[in-house]
C-alpha cells in the first residue's frame, strides 16, 4: 500500500466519522487530503523512505477563522485516533516534520511554502517563487473539500505560470544550460579543474530538468525527486531522463582530455573523446528542436544559450523582457 492509499483509507475509516460525529457544524467547511512535503505526497515512497515521517495520517485544512475556533480541539481529537492501522506502525515524525499532517490552517499552509496565503501574484512575484515549493503545494490529492477554498487556491496554482513568466524561466534555463554545459564544462576539463567541471555538469543537469518541466507545464519537485519525476512527463521526459542518467553514471575522467590541446583559433572545439560532451550536445539539440517546434525560438545555432535570447524576444511584459537573460 502506498502512503497515499494509506492516508485515504485512514481518513475513510476514522476521519470521516470523527468529523461527522464530533464536529458536525464544521464538517462541510474542512478540506481533507494529503498534500505537501514528503515522498508519499509525490507517490515516490518506498521501503527506504518509510523510516521517517510515514504512517497512518492525513491533512485537514481549515480557514483562519475556523482554525482559531476549533483548531486545538480538532487537533486533540485527531491525535486521539488509533495510531496503528492496516498493520502499519504509528507515524514516526522527525522534529521538523510535525506540521506536515494533522490540523492545518489554509493560509499558513500556503504562506509557509509560497509566501502568501493565496495565488495572487504579480509577474515578478511569480518569478521569485521556487519551482519546488509550487510542486509541493500542488502534489498529492484532496479527498474532500466541500467548501472549496483550499482547492480554489490549488487550482489557480495548477493552472501554471503566466505565459511571460514561463518564457522568462525557459530563457534563463537555456542560458545556463549553454553556459555551464556546452561552454564551461569543457573549459574546466581542459584546465584540469575537475571540481569546477563537476559543478558545471550539476548546473547543466538541474537546468535541463527544469527546462523539460517548463516545456511540459509542470512544476519541478525538489532535487531528490526531480529526475525520477521526469519520467512521468510526456514531452521529452524519458528521452532526456535516460540521457541524464548516462551523464551522471559516466562521471568525470581526465583520460579523455590528456591529449586535448587548446587551439587559439578554435578554443571551443568539441572534444568527442569525452562522452559527456556528446551527451550534452545531444540533449541541447533535443531541447532546441522542441523550442523551434513550439515556435518559442527561431534560432538555428547549436549553442542553446542563443535560443534563450530568442525566447526573450517573445516576452510581452517589458519588465520581464528587460531583465538579465539568466534571471528567473
Amino acid at each position: 500500500m502506498t502512503g497515499m492509499e494509506l492516508a485515504k483509507a485512514y481518513y475513510e475509516t476514522y476521519g470521516k466519522k470523527l468529523l461527522a460525529e464530533e464536529f458536525p457544524k464544521y464538517v462541510d467547511r474542512i478540506a481533507v487530503g494529503l498534500v505537501g512535503e514528503g515522498s508519499e505526497c509525490f507517490g515516490f515512497d518506498d521501503a527506504i523512505s518509510r523510516d521517517h515521517d510515514f504512517g497512518p495520517s492525513f491533512c485537514m485544512w481549515l480557514t483562519k477563522e475556523d482554525y482559531q475556533v476549533i483548531g486545538p480541539e480538532l487537533r486533540k481529537a485527531y491525535n486521539a485516533l488509533p495510531k496503528d492501522f492496516y498493520g502499519y506502525p504509528p507515524r514516526k515524525e522527525e522534529p521538523y516534520g510535525a506540521e506536515r499532517v494533522g490540523v492545518l490552517c489554509i493560509d499558513d499552509f500556503y504562506r509557509r511554502q509560497i509566501g502568501r496565503g493565496n495565488a495572487e501574484f504579480s509577474l515578478i512575484e511569480w518569478l521569485s517563487i521556487p519551482e519546488t515549493r509550487l510542486a509541493t503545494v500542488t502534489n498529492g490529492a484532496v479527498f474532500a473539500d466541500p467548501m472549496g477554498k483550499f482547492s480554489a487556491i490549488r487550482e489557480k496554482l495548477l493552472a501554471y505560470y503566466p505565459a511571460d513568466v514561463r518564457l522568462k524561466k525557459m530563457a534563463a534555463r537555456a542560458a545556463v544550460m549553454g553556459q555551464a554545459g556546452q561552454y564551461n564544462y569543457a573549459r574546466c576539463m581542459r584546465r584540469g579543474e575537475t571540481v569546477a567541471a563537476q559543478y558545471a555538469l550539476n548546473e547543466f543537469v538541474i537546468n535541463t530538468i527544469s527546462m523539460v518541466f517548463l516545456l511540459n507545464r509542470r512544476y519541478m519537485p525538489y532535487y531528490k525527486w526531480m529526475h525520477r519525476a521526469m519520467f512521468d512527463l510526456p514531452l521529452l521526459g524519458k528521452e532526456i531522463g535516460d540521457l541524464l542518467q548516462q551523464l551522471a553514471e559516466n562521471g568525470i575522467s581526465m583520460d579523455a582530455w590528456g591529449c586535448c590541446e587548446v587551439s587559439e583559433s578554435i578554443p571551443q572545439a568539441l572534444n568527442s573523446a569525452d562522452r559527456n560532451v556528446l551527451l550534452i550536445e545531444q540533449i541541447c539539440r533535443l531541447i532546441a528542436n522542441e523550442l523551434r517546434r513550439e515556435g518559442l525560438s527561431s534560432e538555428t545555432n547549436s549553442f542553446i544559450t542563443h535560443h534563450g535570447i530568442s525566447i526573450m524576444s517573445r516576452i510581452q511584459d517589458p519588465q520581464l523582457r528587460n531583465m538579465h537573460l539568466m534571471e528567473g
